[in-house]
């Protein structure tokens, strides 16, 4: 059973994750992320910003919107809970190819250590828990 991710929706909020000097950049987007004190029963949130860099209103609304697809996919199985993340959309986003897109994000996740992988037995993984064995 997964969660549904919450929003982060200040700026503060947002002030603080990048803080965290956790992030991973992929051609498609970038990806901070920070882990938040209280278990893994608090679900995550997460913010999408786009700067003017992106475009005009059209494509960084196309490329929020493509962000919010992406993480409606991969977040609720592979993210790991108690996190805020902040995706951030970059100039190629909006034209990304998706699968490529897709492949960002899971990367992303990997590599700031908020991935937690589903084995075939049912048992969670997270990407700090080292190597399969």
């Amino acid at each position: 059973m997964t969660t549904p991710l919450g929003r982060l929706t200040e700026r503060s909020e947002f002030l603080r994750v990048a803080a965290s000097r956790r992030k991973s950049v992929a051609p498609g987007l970038i990806l901070q992320a920070l882990r938040r004190d209280g278990g893994s029963e608090q679900r995550s949130r997460i913010g999408f910003p786009a700067s003017k860099k992106v475009g005009n209103a059209v494509i960084r609304n196309r490329a929020r919107r493509r962000l919010r697809a992406a993480v409606r996919q991969v977040m609720p199985v592979h993210a790991a809970a108690a996190h805020d993340f902040v995706v951030i959309a970059r100039s190629t986003t909006a034209l990304r190819p998706w699968p490529l897109l897709i492949e960002d994000l899971e990367g992303a996740l990997k590599r700031v250590g908020a991935w937690h992988e589903r084995s075939a037995t049912g048992h969670e993984r997270s990407a700090m828990d080292g190597p399969a064995a």
